[in-house]
């Protein structure tokens, strides 16, 4: 269905997309995105950059053992004493068909029971999920794409504290989650600050659901990378702490000393296992970071990675008490599309852990501009280099981008 906004363009490519976004006002700015590497008119009076771009960022086997020259069933070696052998110790291999089968039967029990289980566990999930209405009908693109959001302080959520400044909640956590069907995995951060137009005016994307729904951000997310949105998990950063203290910590890395009173983050250079209020304010301190909200998101993917790889642990995974705990205080802390269901939740845990893996795909989307001001109201923004960015996706789906890191200017 058409779209109800778009972003930023020229007034050259304004007639080609005006079908599609016939809602919009017709005064494009002055810039477009899609010119790849080309620095854009600034509307605003241009202001020194105050960010930077993100990073652009064996035991050996023991040799196999030589088969015997026989295997005692007249294949090798003393072969006719071997056969005479086998047939004269009939009522010994008679003796070892009841343990077989017992064994057999005992794993095709256990089996049983897992799925048992598993299933009574998926319809538990589902009967405790939490929906919203979060997708668009925007045809499939043969890979798997899950957008997840984090929404900061201001939903009120327990834990996480309040900022009285500004009402509404934002979404200042976007991450972008590929599989593709073949091919590398990719987790790509949405900077927060980017800027995008919205039912006729700019706005930073991080607004967009409280102004306009879900959808209109999945939408938009849509928009910037060409490709369909397949799901949508929104993570309460005030439920964060609560899922971190039932896996009994997670351990994070931070190369700098941090004090900082805003998101009460009080760091020593290094790693350290973090408890779910350091783990929260890990994931938001960014007055503090020289790379302000490009390194903030660095630190969300290195958090939510470690929360992924630790939840997946004998530790955590095999303990019943454990594992319930960490799996009720994530479903509290999560919402997730109409179309959602405990696999699709297994599905996405899986890919993200493949992403933050060595072969995965990491980074930011790219941009032009970090210190863009298309006007007063909306303030400074991240101006997204359009064709790259669509370009990078094509690749992500497709499974042909090599692992790395990718982003930035």
């Amino acid at each position: 269905m058409p779209s109800r906004h778009r972003r930023p363009e020229t007034a050259a490519s304004a007639p080609a997309a005006s079908a599609r976004h016939s809602r919009r006002q017709p005064e494009p700015p002055s810039f477009s995105p899609s010119s790849r590497g080309a620095q854009p008119a600034q509307v605003g009076r241009p202001r020194a950059a105050r960010r930077t771009s993100g990073s652009s960022r064996t035991t050996p086997m023991p040799a196999a053992q030589a088969a015997p020259s026989g295997n005692g069933w007249g294949n090798g070696g003393n072969r006719g004493h071997r056969v005479n052998r086998g047939l004269r110790s009939g009522n010994a291999l008679v003796r070892r068909h009841p343990v077989r089968r017992f064994i057999g039967i005992l794993l095709l029990v256990i089996l049983m029971a897992l799925v048992v289980l598993a299933g009574g566990g998926w319809f538990w999930i589902n009967a405790r999920l939490n929906r919203e209405q979060m997708l668009t009908d925007a045809p499939g693109s043969g890979a798997t794409t899950w957008l997840l959001l984090g929404s900061d302080q201001r939903d009120g959520s327990p834990g996480a504290g309040q900022d009285t400044s500004i009402t509404g909640f934002r979404t200042d956590t976007i991450l972008v989650l590929t599989k593709p069907r073949h091919g590398a995995a990719s987790l790509i951060s949405v900077p927060r600050d980017s800027l995008v137009k919205e039912d006729g005016r700019y706005m930073k994307i991080n607004a967009v659901a409280y102004t306009s729904g879900y959808r209109s951000l999945t939408s938009q997310i849509e928009d910037i990378t060409g490709h369909k949105v397949d799901h949508v998990a929104l993570i309460r950063f005030g439920g964060l702490s609560r899922v971190v203290d039932a896996m009994g910590g997670v351990n994070l890395c931070y190369d700098a000393d941090v004090n900082d009173p805003r998101s009460g983050m009080v760091w020593s250079k290094g790693c350290h296992q973090a408890d779910g209020g350091m783990a929260l304010a890990f994931t938001r301190m960014r007055y503090s970071d020289p790379k302000g909200d490009f390194g903030r998101a660095e630190r969300q993917r290195q958090a939510i990675s470690a929360i992924t790889s630790k939840a997946l642990q004998p530790s955590v995974l095999l303990n019943p008490v454990t594992a319930g705990k960490v799996l009720s205080a994530g479903l509290d802390s999560l919402v997730v599309d109409e179309r959602a269901n405990a696999i699709d939740l297994v599905r996405m845990v899986l890919a993200f852990r493949s992403a933050s893996g060595p072969k995965g795909v990491t980074g930011s989307l790219y941009w032009t501009n970090p210190n863009y001001f298309p006007n007063r109201r909306v303030g400074s923004t991240v101006l997204l280099d359009q064709a790259r960015n669509t370009e990078l996706f094509d690749q992500l789906v497709q499974g042909s981008h090599e692992p790395g890191t990718v982003g930035g200017v």
